[in-house]
């Protein structure tokens, strides 16, 4: 037997319409893992649940906004009459948005807080909503894991990206927190964990990262120039942090941030 399998566990993702989210159902799926797909976009939601089920695995589309209680709850109650269980959530929405990102050349004394706002509500409250949601789901099914999505710019000084930069900070401080209490009231029977990518080229950040031609910005260079594997991440390199989380691998590991960001975090840049 796989000693990573996921088979027959209800697996929820949120932010499953995005590049990442993506990634994530395919390696549940392939796992054996039975897929709840939550997004803002129904269609690509159903293309994808069309995908896994079409493959032979398990999977079903729902319109989900993360900071509108009542789609959650709407969606997890769905998923619970389908498979009377839910045994893990991947909280995979987040990004950031213009609003947030401080401009060239601009007054730092002038940040957007409105801006600002946004982009911490969609990553910091778009994950502990869903945790509230389907995390008391699954304590009724009595086991499960819990894994949210950090970033670099979480511990380092990223420039420009402030917004997303406090909301993953606090991402990593709930993730330990939450993991404390889980252990405290439930052992190790329900455990919270993060990954923590490095640079990934999305939708959000492309237009930062690579030139039309795919060439990089200037910005893209200096990514590069601090990763010590010279290049991006490809989305299929998270798939096995997830599973592994997801699994009974993991046991005994609640609290923690994992990185998979090419030496990016290692590397001082001299």
């Amino acid at each position: 037997m796989n000693p990573f399998s996921l088979k027959d566990k209800v697996i929820v993702v949120t932010g499953g319409t995005g590049i990442l989210g993506q990634a994530f159902i395919e390696a549940i799926a392939a796992a054996g893992g039975i897929v709840g797909i939550l997004g803002r976009n129904m269609e690509v939601a159903q293309q994808r649940a069309a995908q896994v089920n079409s493959m032979g695995g398990k999977a079903l589309a729902l319109k989900a906004d993360v900071l509108k209680e009542e789609e959650l709850v709407t969606a997890k109650d769905k998923i619970w009459e389908a498979y009377g269980r839910i045994d893990g959530l991947v909280n995979a929405a987040g990004g950031n948005m213009p609003g947030g990102v401080l401009q060239p050349g601009a007054d730092i004394f002038k940040l957007s807080i409105p801006g600002m706002r946004e982009v911490a509500d969609l990553n910091l409250w778009g994950t502990l909503n869903p945790t509230q949601v389907f995390g008391e789901a699954i304590a009724q099914t009595g086991s499960g894991s819990i894994v949210n999505i950090s970033s670099m710019a979480a511990d380092h000084a990223i420039t420009r990206v402030l917004g997303y930069s406090m909301a993953k900070a606090a991402i990593d401080n709930y993730t330990k927190w939450f993991a404390t209490e889980l252990a405290i009231r439930y052992g190790d029977a329900i455990r919270m964990n993060a990954i923590a990518p490095g640079f990934f080229i999305t939708e959000q950040n492309r237009t930062l990262l690579t030139q039309p031609d795919g060439s990089y910005t200037e910005r893209g260079n200096l990514v590069i120039k601090k990763t010590p594997f010279s290049r991006f991440g490809n989305p299929d390199e998270l798939k096995g942090a997830l599973v592994w989380l997801l699994s009974e691998e993991s046991k005994f590991v609640s609290g923690t941030i994992i990185k998979v960001d090419g030496g990016f975090s290692a590397f001082s840049g001299v």
